[in-house]
């Protein structure tokens, strides 16, 4: 075979490759998102039975702030590393190992579930200590506190599932399996509606801190971690039958886990700056909830505000970078750069086409979202308007979250965990200093939507350096296919379209604003303002020849 005949050959394997691997992209991002979608619906309505049992007040911001403890705990300890790390490095071991990394898996393992028991054991032991780090102790305070350590108690354990499902989802992942991690969370919902809608219909609701009896306590604290124990124990399976079986192995020195550890290093640092604001956010909403215990202006408004924020983000953009990191860890490893800016820029552009007008949509119809949702048993209209401000002040910082989360992956691909640590130390700097801001100067109403819009412009912020760092360690531009130009277009496309959408919802609405004419007033207000958001959407990213949308059905 001649020279030129050669490279034509080696041209078109490539082109197939490519084409393959397009193709490979969206039937994986579109199976994580389906799995994505039915886990954050079920998981919604375990959060509207939540807040319909608990209510939005000091109350819930207990249940909630011990809730949040063992998460923030298992991502310290190692669900950082798990995330952003370990993939990279099982997939080089996959490649480059003798055994296909069957041995590396295997001490992986056995390392990752010795830190998690121990770990565990020391956090439920210092139980007091950790939960005075986010709710001060103080004698006006004292039962909420005292019921915040009760409930962690409970809670502390699903660090150790939290990071058994880790590993595992990461060991599948390795091996583009990427379902059953998006869809046994779903698993974890079911245990917690069937919970929280036992908790509402054999016992009374309580109203304060005070009317909660030790059997809500013991239900509560035992259904939520068992909920977390079921999703973890059902990827074994899974895991078994992509041909992964634990064989405890303790000889990790000297076989390669040194490379990990130290990739982890920074990525610990990286969580420990998300950490510390997420820290002194919750401290000040907590403060907020014991100045005005009924109001629904603290930590559970915040928690609900940014859960809802976050769908659109776990099921597209999310799905899409879990897709797309074995892929730029695999076209770094074979140094096509070239590659890897295309599929940054692809799931940018993917991405956005959602993201953006979401984004404007929470800005138009926050308050009518939060009143549909949880304007409900122990919550009502007026202790669910703050949470609906907070959801506001979240929805344009969307745009930024997202574009930053895809945008650190590339970094990873790289297995570079210390420029994404000084990235978060900048965003929680940025975050903490208007934070604070907001707690000393704010009334305690006002103080957590302040906060909340402290979060969009820290990741704001965040977006600029990130980009910056990354166009240079890529050495070009990252968005080589008219990305400025088409995020112009999905702006001028959103903002009108939201605003139409507020208008429509306005108009509907009664009098008293959202939540006061009753349930069935304000879905009709905020499908009006939906429908009507999505439709001149469209419509105006049609006119401006947007090509994503235009590739939709029906729209071509």
């Amino acid at each position: 075979m001649t020279q030129g005949a050669d490279s034509a050959v080696r041209a078109r394997t490539a082109e197939g490759r490519a084409k393959g691997a397009g193709g490979g992209l969206v039937r994986s991002s579109v199976l994580m998102a389906v799995g994505t979608v039915v886990s954050r619906a079920t998981g919604l309505i375990r959060q509207v039975l939540q807040a319909a049992a608990l209510g939005t007040g000091l109350l819930a911001s207990t249940y909630n702030t011990a809730n949040t403890v063992p998460t923030s705990l298992y991502t310290l300890l190692i669900g950082g590393a798990l995330n952003a790390v370990l993939v990279p490095q099982l997939v080089r071991a996959r490649a480059t190992e003798p055994d296909g990394g069957r041995a590396y898996e295997q001490r992986l393992v056995t390392l990752v579930v010795c830190v998690l028991g121990v770990g565990t054991a020391l956090a439920v032991w210092a139980a007091p200590e950790i939960v005075g780090l986010y709710m001060r102790d103080t004698p006006g305070s004292h039962e909420a506190f005292e019921l915040t350590v009760t409930f962690a108690r409970f809670l502390l354990p699903q660090i150790f599932f939290y990071g058994l499902f880790g590993i595992y989802g990461q060991l599948l992942n390795a091996r583009e399996k990427f379902g059953a991690m998006m869809w046994t969370p779903v698993l974890n919902n079911v245990v917690l509606v069937a919970m929280f809608a036992a908790y509402l219909g054999l016992m009374a609701a309580p109203g304060g801190v005070e009317d909660i009896t030790a059997d809500q306590v013991r239900l509560l604290g035992i259904g939520t971690t068992a909920g977390v124990a079921i999703q973890a124990l059902a990827l074994v399976p899974f895991a078994r039958a992509a041909g992964f079986r634990f064989r405890p192995r303790f000889d990790w020195r000297g076989k390669g886990l040194g490379r990990s550890v130290h990739a982890a290093k920074w990525t610990l640092l990286f969580v420990l700056a998300n950490q510390v604001a997420l820290t002194v956010v919750t401290n000040f909403a907590n403060a907020a909830d014991q100045e005005l215990p009924q109001a629904g202006a603290g930590y559970t408004a915040y928690t609900y505000a940014q859960t809802i924020w976050l769908l659109p983000q776990s099921i597209v953009t999310v799905s899409l970078v879990t897709a797309l990191l074995p892929r730029m860890s695999r076209a770094v490893a074979e140094g096509r750069l070239g590659d890897l800016r295309a599929d940054l820029t692809r799931g940018l552009r993917i991405s956005g086409v959602v993201i953006v007008p979401t984004a404007f949509l929470f800005l138009a119809l926050g308050p009518q979202i939060a009143a549909l949702l949880f304007a409900h048993g122990a919550a009502d209209a007026a202790s669910v308007r703050p949470l609906g401000h907070m959801l506001q002040a979240f929805g344009p910082g969307l745009i930024a979250f997202s574009a930053q989360y895809l945008l650190l992956r590339g970094f990873y691909a790289f297995e570079d965990t210390r420029t994404p640590f000084f990235m978060a130390a900048w965003i929680a700097g940025v975050d903490i200093a208007l934070a604070s801001a907001c707690h000393v100067l704010l009334p305690a109403r006002w103080a957590v939507v302040g906060m909340a819009g402290a979060y969009t412009l820290s990741y704001l912020a965040g977006l600029a350096l990130t980009a910056r760092l990354l166009r240079r360690r890529l050495g070009g531009r990252i968005g080589t296919g008219g990305l400025g130009r088409a995020y112009g277009k999905l702006l001028c496309a959103a903002v009108p379209a939201a605003g139409l959408g507020w208008a429509a919802a306005r108009a509907v609405s009664g009098p008293g604003g959202p939540g006061t004419a009753g349930t069935w007033s304000t879905a009709v207000a905020l499908a009006s303002g939906v429908l009507s958001t999505a439709v001149a959407y469209l419509l105006l990213a049609r006119l401006l020849k947007v090509e994503e949308v235009r590739r939709l059905p029906g729209l071509r």
